[in-house]
C-alpha cells in the first residue's frame, strides 16, 4: 500500500534541532536547509516559533516570498493560549494564525504536574486552552496537529488526564496528536504498550515524537509506527537538545528499506546522504562519520577478512547497498588490511590488481610497514593513491621537485599583547624546468610554507589556486617522549567539488606539515590533469 500522502513524515530540524548545543542558525540557514529537507521529501517541515523569536518570524515572513517547496508543507509550532485569554485575542496565537503557515503544531501540557507547576493554572483550564486554540486556528482555514508534551510520563502518572488531553484536542478538530517522550527516558516495549493502549481508548490519529536520551530515539519511532502511530517526528542528523531527537533520516530508512514502506515520494531516499551532508555545512557540525546509513563510515570495511569477503560478495558484510541512500562502500587501507583489501581498493581506485600478486603483495607489506611508523592510511586516501601510483608506475606521481625548504618564526620581545608573530618560509623547487625562489609569510609556519608553496607552484600551474585547506589535525603519538615526540599530521584540501585527506609523520610537527601539504598540492594536481 502506498502510504505517502497519508503518512506523515514531520520535520523538526529548523526548531526542535536548532535547540541543540552549539548550534546557531541564521534565517538565511534555515531556508537553505527547508530547501534541503523539501529534495528529500519530507511531508512536513516545522519552521519555528513565530511571535515567540524574532528570528522564526523573520524566517516565516521570508518563506513566503523565498520558499518555492515541491513537497512538504511548512508548519508554525506556538503553544496553545494562555490561562484566562481567549485564544482569539492572545498575541502569540495571533502570530501562528498570521505567520503564513497552512499547519500550526501546538505544544500542549499532557503531564498533571507541569499543569499545575509549570503552567499554574488547573487540569480543567488546561483542557480549555486546547480546545479554544485548537477550535480557533481550525475556524481560520489552518491544519493543526498537537503536540502532547511529555506524554509518556504523564501518562503513567495519570492516565486517565493524559487521555482526556488527547481527545480533548482530536474533538476539537486537531488532525494528528504527537505523544512525546520529551525527557527521552522510554524504551521500545514501553512505547508499544502505551501507543497501543491510546488507539485502543481513544481512536485518535498518533504521531510519536521521541528524543534520544536513553539512545532508542529510532527505535522507539519505530516501535510507535508498529503500533500504529502514522505521524514521525525527528531531525536530520539527530539534532536536538541534550543528545538529540530521533534522526529522521534513519527512521525513514529503517520504514522504507526494512519495513518496505513508502513514505517518501519515490526515490527521494537515494538523495538522504547528500542532503544530511549539506545540512551538516550549514549547521557547521562535522557529520558523524558512523551515523547509520549516511555517515562516511556506514559502508566502510576495514579488516582484511571482510574484505576478502566483500570481493566475492559484497552483500556479505553490507546489510544493505548504500546506493539505496546516496551512500557508497569504502575499503579501508590499514595494518589490519590483507591482500583483498588492497586488491578492492586499487579496484576503486581505478587499478586492477588482480593480476598481480607480487604487486598486491609489496603495496599490502608497504602500508603495514609505514602504519607501523605512525602513518594511518584508511583516513588519507589521497595520500594511499600516490602511494599506489608509485608502486604500479614505478614512479611517484609529481609536478615539481623540492630543492630545499625553511621556516621560521619572529616575535618581537616588546611585542604589543595584539601583535601575532610572524613566520616567513622560503621554498626553492623546480617546475616545468623552471627553478623557483619563494618567499611566503603566514601566521604561522605551516600557513607560511603553505603560502610559499602555492606562489611557487602557482608559476606553472595556476589551477593550484582553486586548491584550498580546509582542515588540520595533529596528533602526537608516543606521548611519553614530549616535545621530541613523533607527530602525525592530517591535512584536508580542497577543489571546490570534492576534498582528500594526506599525511605527514616526522619527528616535528612542521616537518609532518610539510609531507602532507606537498601530498596535497600532489593529488590535487593530478586530480586536474587527469581530468
Amino acid at each position: 500500500m502506498d502510504l505517502h500522502g497519508e503518512f506523515h513524515v514531520y520535520d523538526t530540524t529548523l526548531r526542535d534541532g536548532a535547540q541543540q548545543e552549539g548550534l546557531n542558525l541564521s534565517v538565511a540557514d534555515k531556508l537553505t536547509i527547508a530547501r534541503q529537507l523539501d529534495d528529500l521529501g519530507v511531508g512536513y517541515i516545522e519552521g519555528g516559533w513565530p511571535g515567540a523569536n524574532p528570528k522564526d518570524t523573520a524566517f516565516f515572513s521570508r518563506a513566503r516570498e523565498e520558499l518555492n517547496l515541491k513537497h512538504a508543507k511548512l508548519a508554525a509550532f506556538g503553544a496553545t493560549r494562555r490561562a484566562g485569554l481567549k485564544a482569539a485575542d492572545d498575541p502569540l496565537t495571533a502570530a501562528l494564525r498570521d505567520s503564513g503557515a497552512s499547519v500550526v503544531t501546538l505544544v500542549a501540557k499532557a503531564h498533571e504536574r507541569h499543569v499545575e507547576l509549570a503552567l499554574r493554572t488547573t487540569l480543567e483550564e488546561n483542557l480549555a486552552m486546547i480546545r479554544d486554540t485548537v477550535t480557533h486556528l481550525r475556524q481560520e482555514g489552518q491544519q493543526v496537529f498537537l503536540d502532547a508534551e511529555h506524554f509518556f510520563d504523564g501518562y503513567r502518572s495519570n492516565r486517565d488526564y493524559a487521555l482526556e488531553v488527547l481527545r480533548t484536542a482530536y474533538d476539537a478538530g486537531a488532525e494528528v496528536i504527537a505523544l512525546c517522550d520529551t525527557n527521552g527516558g522510554m524504551l521500545p516495549p514501553w512505547v508499544s504498550d502505551v501507543v497501543n493502549d491510546v488507539i485502543e481508548a481513544t481512536g485518535v490519529r498518533v504521531g510519536i515524537h521521541c528524543h534520544n536520551d536513553t539512545g532508542c530515539a529510532v527505535a522507539n519511532t519505530l516501535a510507535a509506527v508498529d503500533a500504529g502511530a502514522s505521524h514521525v517526528q525527528g531531525t536530520i542528523n539527530g539534532y536536538g537538545e541534550r543528545t538529540g531527537n530521533a534522526d529522521l533520516i534513519a527512521v525513514v530508512a529503517n520504514l522504507e528499506l526494512k519495513l518496505e514502506r513508502e513514505v517518501l515520494p519515490t526515490g527521494l531516499l537515494r538523495d538522504s546522504t547528500r542532503i544530511a551532508h549539506a545540512v551538516a555545512e550549514v549547521t557547521n557540525i562535522p557529520p558523524a562519520s558512523r551515523q547509520p546509513y549516511v555517515g562516511s563510515s556506514a559502508f566502510a570495511h576495514k579488516a582484511g577478512l571482510h574484505a576478502s569477503a566483500i570481493k566475492v560478495d559484497p552483500d556479505l558484510y553490507q546489510h544493505m547497498d548504500p546506493v539505496g541512500v546516496g551512500n557508497d562502500m569504502r575499503l579501508l587501507v590499514s595494518d589490519m588490511a590483507g591482500r583483498a583489501s588492497i586488491e578492492l581498493k586499487g579496484r576503486e581506485l581505478g587499478y586492477d590488481l588482480s593480476g598481480d600478486k607480487e604487486l598486491v603483495a609489496r603495496v599490502t607489506d608497504r602500508v603495514k610497514h609505514l602504519e607501523s611508523h605512525g602513518y594511518t592510511f584508511e583516513a588519507a586516501d589521497a595520500s594511499f593513491e600516490l602511494m599506489l601510483a608509485e608502486e604500479v608506475e614505478g614512479r611517484r606521481p609529481t609536478f615539481f621537485e623540492i630543492e630545499s625548504w625553511r621556516v621560521i618564526t619572529e616575535t618581537l620581545t616588546h611585542a604589543q599583547p595584539d601583535e601575532e608573530a610572524v613566520s616567513e618560509a622560503v621554498v626553492k623547487l623546480t617546475s616545468e624546468g623552471i627553478r623557483y625562489v619563494v618567499t611566503g609569510e603566514g601566521n604561522g609556519p605551516v600557513n607560511a610554507l603553505d603560502c610559499a608553496l602555492r606562489a611557487a607552484i602557482g608559476q606553472a600551474f595556476p589551477e593550484v589556486a582553486k586548491l584550498e585547506l580546509i582542515d588540520y589535525k595533529v596528533r602526537i603519538l608516543d606521548l611519553g617522549h614530549g616535545t621530541d615526540a613523533i607527530t602525525r599530521v592530517l591535512i584536508t584540501t580542497t577543489d571546490g567539488e570534492v576534498s582528500w585527506v594526506t599525511v605527514g609523520v616526522g619527528a616535528n610537527v612542521i616537518e609532518a606539515s610539510w609531507e602532507a601539504l606537498v601530498d596535497g598540492f600532489t593529488y590535487g594536481l593530478r586530480r586536474h590533469h587527469s581530468d
